[in-house]
């Protein structure tokens, strides 16, 4: 056999319609754009509730960034839950 013609299980095939990695393309990119504004919005709250405990921020950023990162971390929870329903 000549290595073209093996295949390996960990291989990505091609992402053409209609295959099984197309089909999870949409989910996995959701997936990790939630992820990035979970990490965000939580390193904006830890930087917020410094500034604001110093008295040199508002505890405004502090709860926007609260609501940020409870928004990023329902929907990023509610990804998971989606593909495994999948």
């Amino acid at each position: 056999m000549t290595r073209e013609s093996t295949s390996r299980d960990g291989e990505i095939g091609p992402l053409e319609p209609g295959t099984r990695q197309e089909a999870q393309l949409s989910v996995r990119i959701a997936d990790i754009a939630w992820t990035a504004l979970s990490v965000v919005a939580g390193l904006w709250v830890v930087l917020a509730s410094v500034d604001a405990v110093r008295g040199s921020g508002s505890w405004a950023y502090c709860a926007a960034a609260l609501i940020m990162l409870a928004i990023g971390l329902t929907m990023r929870l509610r990804s998971v839950r989606r593909r495994t329903r999948m």
